[in-house]
């Protein structure tokens, strides 16, 4: 059966794990700008104040996990109020470890934290189907993922970027499945949760090649035309035809960077019945025609070896 939660990770295709020690004693408030890329906390001991913009703030303890699959500008701070000291996170990254407030004595707070990379272009189109912020409660198994992780990362030993890879993924699927859906924004996690609209994400992606309809979709999940639209909208954020046109696309990008495929043996993989049909289609979401988005994937290929 199709999972389409690890279909999206696989085309995430996360990379370049780093990972630090932070810890806090006494008094001590730090507000991070804007970063965009992934990132993840992991807390050891003590407690602390999350405040993301946007999102309710809260307190962390010991095993709680977060993720950002974006990281908007937040604050952290100790639970007793501190001057702000304001932080730019792609020069605060370059530090192995980080200390808050007091510098000597024992801390008050531990905690395992670091970010990583997209390396799908799409990267924005899948994770707006994500949870903007993700804290999890209780799972030790996660802080134990980004220890791992955080050892990793320190090595230089043949093997490390296929062992990061494969860790980042599992922290991923772990987090992600964590989740209430049901709790969740609108987005993946959410429609997965319903029975009905996650057995149309299912079909969805596991057969992106099948002319769907939202008549066909509505009938596999056992619900009228009008009903299922509403849900589908609802629970995922967008409508059950802009979300498969969102997936062929990502689906058909994917295919044309390894430029093993002729275009119109892409075009029938996701659903088009001709390569001038899926050209316009293509050209018309992504802003320019496939042949030259597979040339130019070609030569960035080129010039990143």
């Amino acid at each position: 059966m199709s999972d389409p939660l690890s279909q999206v990770i696989e085309l995430l295709r996360p990379r370049a794990v780093f990972a630090k020690g932070i810890s806090g004693a006494g008094r001590w408030a730090v507000r991070y700008t804007a970063f965009g890329q992934p990132a993840f906390c992991a807390m050891i001991e003590g407690q602390c104040r999350l405040a993301v913009d946007g999102e309710a703030p809260l307190v962390l303890e010991a095993d709680d996990f977060v993720l950002l699959p974006a990281t908007p500008a937040f604050t952290m701070s100790s639970l007793d109020p501190a001057p702000l000291v304001v932080l730019d996170p792609r020069q605060a990254a370059v530090t192995p470890e980080v200390r808050y407030g007091r510098r000597d004595g024992p801390a008050d707070v531990r905690q395992f934290g670091g970010y990583f990379a997209f390396g799908s272009p799409d990267a924005a189109l899948l994770v707006s189907l994500l949870p903007r912020m993700i804290h999890i409660r209780g799972v030790p198994r996660l802080a134990q993922l980004v220890g791992l992780l955080g050892e990793e990362a320190e090595r230089e030993d043949p093997g490390r970027s296929l062992i990061l890879g494969r860790l980042v993924d599992v922290l991923l699927v772990e987090a992600l499945r964590a989740v209430p859906g049901e709790a969740a924004a609108p987005g993946l996690l959410h429609g997965l949760a319903d029975p009905r609209v996650a057995a149309a994400l299912r079909r969805i992606h596991g057969d992106p090649e099948q002319s769907w309809t939202v008549a066909d979709l509505a009938r596999d999940a056992g619900m009228s035309r009008s009903a299922f639209f509403e849900r589908f909208a609802r629970t995922v954020g967008v409508r059950p035809m802009e979300y498969l046109l969102a997936w062929r696309m990502a689906v058909a990008k994917d295919l044309l960077r390894t430029g093993r495929m002729a275009l119109d043996d892409v075009a029938r993989r996701i659903g088009y019945g001709s390569q001038s049909t899926f050209s316009t289609a293509f050209s018309r979401h992504v802003g320019v025609p496939p042949g030259r988005f597979m040339r130019s994937a070609r030569d960035q290929a080129e010039i990143q070896h």
